[in-house]
């Protein structure tokens, strides 16, 4: 993985490179067959970004979000929560190294940003400062906008940068997931002056954000045992579950073989397969639910002009897909109780393997909608649920 990722290779004559690549990129923005092609995912990027009408000399001035709105999105970015363990271990090695440590959110949006003054001067006149969108649209090719791209972890060097004022700069990109669902939550990145480029960044950067992601993991647990420690009382009184704002099962009485609900909300029946409608109750730190009315069958329809899900118990759900969830739901409940995996989907949907961690995070949101009535590895509608497809 590192190998690919890498921009350069130890023992690369920095300096050299960068002329090479300089030649390159002038040559494909002529319209010139090029001495050596660019690598793979950077030709991708520019390909994508001359369709989006980047100009590589001009490019469009970034429009900061302001400060409030900088501060609305830190507050509801899971990121700001291992925060502290990626200054630990990227600031002060930025610092030395005369690099800034960036975290996005997964727009893109510029949160935070520490490291060497000089530094931050230099990304100053790009505007790459807090409340910038550093997407692909946005700026062109560059680590964080191609990691968001690629949902891959980038490193782009020098003139790769699709804009050449950004021909001076080395970043090194990594995208951060949540543990619990697989959903995109930003991007870490570690950027500086191109002359300073070195593949071991590479492997510090991914290690930092596997880290954060197994500090996210183990809060996660945390919580739930939480919410175990007084799940004795609380279900004394029948069947139930407890569970956390997302759904996640912590623990359950009289029901069996449930890892995850619909995310509940005040008011809003939940469906749980082998009990039907459940009335929501709020208990500290998460949720409490008991059966309204019992029922075994539970149906999902899925309509497809406009794409929706429909949930029948007790009570009659509609949840709102995107065609994409749409497609994705058609094809495991097509699939029957053999199931399918996220490789099959991404290789029917995208036409190949590579997409993994985009047909997770679908299939993350697809669950939080209907909970417990899609079961995961292999992705199938869990027994005991009636599909029907209305047809497209």
């Amino acid at each position: 993985m590192d190998d690919e990722v890498c921009a350069v290779r130890p023992g690369t004559d920095v300096a050299g490179h960068a002329r090479l690549l300089a030649g390159i990129h002038d040559a494909v923005l002529a319209g010139r067959a090029p001495r050596t092609a660019p690598r793979r995912l950077v030709e991708r990027s520019w390909r994508r970004v001359a369709a989006q009408g980047v100009d590589p000399d001009r490019p469009p001035a970034p429009d900061p979000v302001g400060a409030a709105e900088v501060e609305r999105r830190r507050t509801a970015s899971r990121l700001g929560e291992v925060l502290p363990e990626l200054r630990g271990a990227l600031t002060s090695v930025a610092e030395d190294a005369h690099h800034l440590m960036v975290v996005t959110d997964a727009d893109g949006v510029v949160l935070w940003r520490e490291g060497a003054r000089g530094v931050r001067h230099r990304a100053d006149s790009l505007g790459f400062t807090e409340g910038a969108t550093w997407s692909e649209p946005a700026i062109g090719s560059n680590a964080i906008g191609t990691a968001l791209a690629e949902a891959a972890p980038v490193q782009m060097f020098a003139a790769e940068h699709f804009v050449r004022s950004h021909h001076s700069w080395a970043c090194t990109a990594y995208p951060v997931h949540d543990p619990r669902t697989g959903d995109l939550l930003g991007i870490v990145d570690v950027s500086g002056p191109a002359e300073t480029v070195h593949p071991m960044t590479v492997a510090l950067v991914g290690t930092s954000v596997r880290l954060a992601e197994a500090v996210l993991r183990q809060r996660h647990e945390a919580r739930l045992e939480g919410l175990r420690q007084l799940s004795g009382h609380v279900l004394a009184g029948g069947p139930g579950l407890v569970v956390d704002d997302h759904g996640w099962v912590a623990a359950r009485s009289g029901v069996f073989g449930i890892d995850r609900v619909a995310a509940p909300r005040h008011g809003v029946p939940v469906a749980v397969r082998g009990v039907g409608a459940c009335e929501p109750e709020p208990v500290p730190g998460g949720w409490l639910l008991r059966p309204s009315h019992h029922r075994e069958t539970l149906k999902l329809t899925l309509e497809f002009d406009p794409p929706r899900a429909i949930v029948e118990g007790s009570a009659r759900w509609t949840h709102l897909l995107g065609r994409r969830q749409a497609d994705l739901l058609r094809l495991i409940a097509t699939a029957g109780p053999a199931g399918v995996s996220a490789a099959q989907l991404s290789e029917t949907v995208y036409g190949d393997r590579t997409h993994l961690v985009t047909v997770r995070a679908e299939l993350s949101r697809l669950r939080k909608l209907v909970g417990g009535l899609l079961l995961a590895r292999p992705y199938r509608v869990a027994p005991g649920v009636e599909v029907v497809l209305m047809q497209p």
